[in-house]
């Protein structure tokens, strides 16, 4: 028996999937969770074989959950769904050590079968996604410009970014010009808008 945990905020989808899955005599939804920052302590309270995990949670998002996953619980592989089908989401998928990536319309049977395939050790992603990713840009950002970028998008100015990273304001406007620079973007508004549409923020 398969074990899995599933994080969905919206309930009507979570009582479909589980509904779904119960219908497969080898897999079993051992968990539930409708945040993202409650998926690592249920997992490891219920160590589930795999985690299911939308991609966009209230708490932290998927991939952020799904890289705390991989580092804390190994054995727990992971499964996002996602109706983002821009290539940088991929990528971000693929750093954050993710099994599989599968879009929400997929059908009941390549989700059981993914599930399968992932708890046997392989990669289950979907051919459109990959073919997307390969295709894409990479992100000409710096990880720490990307979660500046990722604080601003949020509406956070960049005294309270300041804050977050233990930067100084200035130091904050410095990495948003580069940004705005390297996105050949008019304002930072437009370069969130940018960095958005390609994917490199979730």
């Amino acid at each position: 028996m398969i074990r899995i945990l599933l994080a969905e905020d919206m309930g009507m989808v979570r009582g479909a999937l589980v509904a779904l899955l119960g219908l497969e005599d080898d897999l079993e939804v051992v968990a539930q969770v409708e945040r993202g920052d409650r998926i690592l302590p249920t997992a490891l309270e219920h160590r589930p074989d795999v985690a299911i995990i939308d991609i966009g949670l209230p708490g932290i998002d998927g991939l952020t959950a799904a890289a705390l996953l991989a580092e804390e619980l190994p054995s727990c592989r992971t499964l996002i769904l996602t109706s983002l089908s821009r290539p940088g989401v991929l990528r971000r998928a693929l750093d954050a050590k993710v099994a599989g990536f599968l879009p929400k319309d997929a059908s009941p049977q390549d989700l059981a079968e993914a599930i399968r395939r992932i708890a046997a050790g392989h990669r289950a992603i979907d051919l459109q996604l990959a073919l997307a990713a390969w295709d894409g840009a990479e992100s000409p950002l710096t990880k720490r410009e990307l979660e500046v970028l990722r604080l601003t998008a949020a509406g956070d100015e960049a005294p309270e970014i300041a804050a977050r990273p233990h930067l100084s304001t200035g130091t904050v406007r410095n990495y948003l010009t580069s940004v705005v620079t390297k996105l050949n973007a008019r304002n930072r508004v437009d370069a969130v808008r940018i960095a958005h549409e390609s994917g490199w923020l979730v």
